[in-house]
């Protein structure tokens, strides 16, 4: 295993926790130890330093995320707490773009939620550093290509963009069914991948807490571009009916009165 930086070819000189340490509770905040037999991948000293600034804003980002199993809720009540504490929540300022506090329940039995608009660049940023070091640890070799994300935690009420995360993860779904869920503290973080399509291009999910899901798809650069008559249609602006298996994923509905069908979809045409 050569020992290059994860995301350079320059010397790893420092060592880098992928995903980042600060996501597993502590053993005084969880009553388990969930920093056993973390991954770490080489990394050169410029990544290791310009990614430490940004492990803070994920771990605030994604642990407290309504619908996490229990590990990232005592995460969000403990550590997270600490730390927006000790920053006089000017953390959250760096998490969210636009916020504001949405009390759900009745008078007597309610929770407190923060709904907004999160930092998106910097959370795809986050999440393509994670997705290199996990293809350097997982392949013992540097992924060589580009990368392309997507947050299936987040909501949105935008047509497109909502019908494509309901695509994103039925595909996903369906091609990790029976794959392998690499991780010893799968609680707090697991990933899979796919088998690479014909064209050499293949996805993984990363999953957090039970419920943050991200999926992340790795075109080699030795990667043909596939295509597909659908999203070409899509990205025209046409009314689309893309069909994955036995359902049907509709895009401009409002755009155009003719359906224009596109053909199945392959397990390459997406990634």
């Amino acid at each position: 295993m050569s020992e290059l930086c994860y995301m350079c070819d320059k010397p790893g000189t420092t060592v880098e926790h992928v995903p980042p340490k600060c996501l597993f509770p502590e053993l005084k905040d969880a009553g388990v130890n969930f920093r056993l037999n973390l991954i770490t991948v080489p990394s050169c000293e410029e990544h290791n330093c310009k990614k430490s600034v940004d492990d803070e804003f994920l771990m605030v980002s994604i642990a407290g995320i309504l619908g996490n199993n229990s590990i990232g809720f005592e995460h969000y009540n403990g550590k997270i707490q600490r730390s927006l504490k000790r920053t006089s929540y000017k953390l959250l300022e760096k998490v969210f773009l636009k916020k504001r506090l949405v009390r759900l329940g009745s008078e007597n039995k309610f929770i407190d939620i923060l709904w907004g608009t999160p930092d998106y660049k910097r959370l795809i940023d986050c999440f393509t550093h994670i997705a290199y070091g996990i293809h350097r640890h997982h392949f013992k070799a540097n992924f060589i290509g580009s990368t392309k994300a997507y947050l299936g935690f987040l909501h949105t009420n935008v047509p497109n963009p909502k019908a494509f995360k309901a695509f994103i993860k039925e595909k996903a779904s369906l091609e990790l069914a029976d794959k392998t869920k690499y991780g010893d503290n799968p609680g707090v973080f697991y990933y899979q991948y796919t088998e690479p399509d014909m064209f050499g291009i293949f996805l993984v999910r990363l999953c957090f807490y039970q419920n943050v899901d991200v999926y992340v798809a790795y075109m080699p650069s030795t990667a043909e571009k596939p295509f597909h008559l659908g999203f070409e249609l899509m990205n025209l602006g046409y009314r689309t009916i893309i069909t994955l298996g036995d359902k049907e994923f509709e895009f401009n509905s409002g755009s155009d009165p003719k359906r224009l069908s596109a053909p199945p979809i392959s397990d390459s045409e997406i990634k």
